[in-house]
């Protein structure tokens, strides 16, 4: 696959995240009658919908990192060269940005407008250490052990993410700065970002550690008890 269509695809699937995430949210506020949980509940479903649509389409030409801490692991993993990393994070980065854009253009936005909307203090960066380090070690050990599965498995999380995390999961850097260019339900202040992008990327860290401390288990195991791995990881 060239470095061109890899790119592009990058993106590509950025901005059509980022355009559901925004454009979503912003739908749900406005049918919610000022029912939050009404609306984030709106927001999440079409989130994971529009990731199991975008691995689907985008796995099989860039991999479908659609992150930046997505990407640098699997750097660090030795799935992605360095030649590719830096376009990686830029294609992501821009493609959410311009998803932003897209969404306030359908809404008859203002096409920038940044988020006034407040998200800072531990307890929400934990939070997204948490969520990162969830997110990325699912798809760690969902790409090793059942990777069929990964579409569904990645929506899956990402919807349940929304809800149990106090930050509501960015999970990502480039959503976390691209959403700070919208002054709407999904935004996020520009001066609280940074926090949020340093806990993703410690969290990316440590799904790292997780899935090869787990996976180096899980090879000891299976040399040692010849098809136990067959009982335990059907799709290996």
């Amino acid at each position: 696959m060239s470095t061109s269509r890899k790119i592009l695809a990058e993106t590509l699937g950025a901005a059509i995240l980022l355009c559901t995430v925004v454009g979503s949210g912003i739908m749900a506020q406005r049918l919610a009658n000022g029912n939050d949980a009404l609306a984030l509940l709106a927001n999440a479903l079409a989130t994971g919908a529009s990731l199991y649509v975008l691995i689907v389409c985008f796995a099989s030409f860039s991999g479908a990192h659609f992150n930046p801490v997505v990407s640098v692991v699997d750097y660090l993993r030795g799935g992605l060269s360095a030649k590719l990393l830096g376009p990686y994070i830029a294609a992501q980065t821009v493609g959410a940005i311009l998803g932003v854009f897209a969404a306030h253009l359908m809404f008859e936005l203002p096409v920038v407008g940044f988020s006034q909307h407040v998200r800072t203090g531990p307890s929400q960066w934990f939070s997204e250490y948490l969520a990162t380090s969830g997110l990325v070690l699912t798809i760690l050990l969902c790409d090793k052990y059942h990777k069929a599965k990964v579409p569904q498995v990645v929506a899956a999380y990402v919807v349940a993410a929304y809800w149990f995390t106090s930050s509501t999961s960015f999970a990502n850097p480039a959503v976390t700065l691209a959403r700070s260019f919208t002054d709407t339900f999904s935004g996020i202040r520009l001066s609280d970002a940074a926090p949020f992008i340093i806990s993703q990327f410690f969290g990316g860290l440590t799904a790292l550690f997780l899935a090869r401390f787990l996976s180096g288990n899980a090879t000891a195991l299976e040399a040692s008890q010849p098809g136990l791995d067959d009982q335990k990881l059907p799709s290996r």
